[in-house]
């Protein structure tokens, strides 16, 4: 799997059209949920740049596939 570098508002909206929801946020920090998974700790600015590695650890732990973004 080839992963791009993404903006963090992309990534987002992907993982939110995957079912995921902001349970709770305090400034970048934003905890997703999602039923029948660990809840997440999304970290990242709107505008920062997410690069291949970390969008790999970020799938690990949800659904997300480079189709999604």
């Amino acid at each position: 799997m080839e992963w791009p570098a993404v903006k963090a508002s992309k990534v987002l909206k992907a993982l939110i059209n995957l079912g995921w929801n902001i349970k709770r946020q305090k400034g970048s920090h934003r905890i997703l949920g999602k039923s029948g998974w660990k809840d997440i700790t999304f970290a990242f600015h709107d505008r920062e740049e997410i690069g291949p590695r970390m969008l790999a650890r970020i799938a690990k732990h949800t659904d997300l596939t480079p189709e999604d973004l």
